[in-house]
Order: structure tokens, then C-alpha cells, then sequence
């Protein structure tokens, strides 16, 4: 009796219960909340059970649903954050799915950061720039006083070479972090969780800008304007010259495939009626 309840006590936490993906112009978008994507991935880092985390606003669903590649990629992740407000709504819209709220990628970092400061797992940064990274640690500090930043690592602006992967490969295994935020930007940070989904022994969380926003060195957009599905007018009068074309081209083709897909599924249920009365 005491062997088999020392062995029950060696063997590792469950696998966490990914929700199932809903489909959104052939990329799938898990229709989750906060409180369970903390609990999930805390909880894959908690049983050192690797998994890999995506926060897709508009950019990053149109980016992933025009490249074959990336979609396939994106795909096989456990799970995809509604990040942007307009993923909410259309998942609402087409899936019936209620969401009452988006999960943001800055603000599921920070909740991650206060919970896996609670239950001493420690975290890994990966990306941005140095002075962004010390700024970033620094505010982290402050708002979780308990956090554990077992390392962080702004890489260069270029690929990297083989030795240099093996290294950071090396560097964040041997930290024993068990979440890695990722930093890169959209779609680079989604093909270096893809392509260390195998080597790196952590869950990889994609938060796209969470580092510029934590660290200060760019503004964060209004509540209201959040809210509102806004957020993408605020980041384009604060950066012109370099959204202005990924916001017209991602936006446009967004709000067409939606409408595209809503006369699909209005049509279908059109002739569901029919059929009926037949």
C-alpha cells in the first residue's frame, strides 16, 4: 500500500484538457477564456509538459489563413487565444460561442506572470530588444514581487545560425523555466514555436507586442477603444508609417472573409429550412 502511494506521488500532473478549436476561415481559434488559459498552461508547465500557446488578433488570422505554411502551423498549437475583439465577435457570430471576453496576449501574460508567481513556476523571456527586456523585467518585479525570471534573451534581427539556435535551445532548458514568452511579432514568433516544439521542454507562449507594452516603451490603447475592437486605430496614429498597410490590407480582407462566411452559413441555413418543410 505505501509503495503504491509513494508511486502515485513520482507520477506526473495530468495532460491539461485543451478546449476544442472552432473554425475561423480555416485556422482554428480555441473558444477559451482567462481564467482557463492560466489554469492550463500553469498547469502543462506544472506537469513539465511542453505545449505551445498563440494570442491571434485580425493580423495574425488573416496572416496564418493566406499562408499554407504558417496555417498548417498554427493549427497544430494547443491552443489560440481570440486575442483581437473581432475574433470574438466572429466566433460569436458563426459559432454561437458566447465569449464574453477576448484573451488578449498582454494582459494573459501579466495573469500568467501573478499565477506562476504563486505557484513557483518560473518564466523565460524571449525576444524584443535588451533595453526592452531590462525594462520588462524590471516592471514584472514590481507588479509580481514572487516572479521567477529564470532568464531572458533579445536575439538578434536575423536567423539564427545553427550553433546560435542549439545555444538558446541549451540556455532555456538549462534554466528550468516553465513558461517561455515569446516576443518576436507576428508571424516570426509562431515558426520559432512551431520549430522548437520539440526541443524546448517548456510551454511557449506567443504574446506578440506584451513586451513593448509591459516594458513602457510603447503605449497601450484605452480601455474604451479596446473594448470597442479600436485597439488597431490607436497602434496605427502611434505607428503610421509602419501599420498603416498591414492594418488596410488585414483589416479589409478580414471583414470580407467574415462576411463571406456569414452568407455561407445563412445560405445553409436557408436551405436547413427548406428541407424541413419538404
Amino acid at each position: 500500500m505505501i509503495v503504491a502511494i509513494q508511486h502515485a506521488k513520482l507520477q506526473s500532473p495530468p495532460a491539461p484538457s485543451w478546449p476544442a478549436k472552432l473554425d475561423l476561415f480555416g485556422l482554428g481559434i480555441s473558444p477559451t477564456t482567462y481564467d482557463e488559459a492560466v489554469y492550463l498552461i500553469v498547469g502543462a508547465a506544472e506537469a513539465h509538459r511542453p505545449a505551445i500557446v498563440a494570442c491571434q488578433a485580425v493580423h495574425a488570422v488573416v496572416t496564418a489563413c493566406d499562408d499554407a505554411v504558417l496555417r498548417e502551423r498554427v493549427n497544430s498549437f494547443d491552443l489560440v487565444t481570440p486575442d483581437g475583439q473581432p475574433v470574438r465577435w466572429a466566433l460569436n457570430c458563426l459559432h454561437g460561442a458566447r465569449l464574453k471576453e477576448r484573451v488578449y496576449g498582454p494582459e494573459l501574460m501579466l495573469r500568467l506572470c501573478r499565477e506562476a508567481s504563486c505557484r513557483g513556476v518560473s518564466i523565460y523571456l524571449y525576444g524584443g530588444v535588451p533595453t526592452t527586456l531590462e525594462l520588462l523585467q524590471n516592471r514584472l518585479r514590481e507588479a509580481c514581487p514572487e516572479l521567477y525570471i529564470a532568464g531572458a534573451d533579445a536575439p538578434p534581427f536575423r536567423p539564427l545560425t545553427e550553433e546560435e539556435d542549439a545555444a538558446v535551445v541549451k540556455q532555456i532548458n538549462e534554466s528550468g523555466a516553465g513558461i517561455v514568452f515569446i516576443g518576436l511579432g507576428c508571424p516570426k514568433q509562431d515558426h520559432f514555436a512551431y520549430e522548437h516544439r520539440r526541443s524546448i521542454h517548456a510551454v511557449q507562449v506567443c504574446v506578440g507586442a506584451a513586451f513593448d507594452f509591459h516594458a513602457g516603451v510603447k503605449p497601450m490603447a484605452p480601455g474604451w477603444m479596446q473594448q470597442r475592437g479600436l485597439e488597431w486605430l490607436f497602434r496605427l496614429a502611434c505607428e503610421p508609417r509602419r501599420l498603416t498597410g498591414r492594418y488596410l490590407t488585414t483589416n479589409t480582407l478580414f471583414v470580407w472573409k467574415l462576411a463571406m462566411a456569414m452568407g455561407r452559413k445563412l445560405t445553409a441555413t436557408k436551405k436547413g429550412k427548406m428541407r424541413r418543410k419538404q
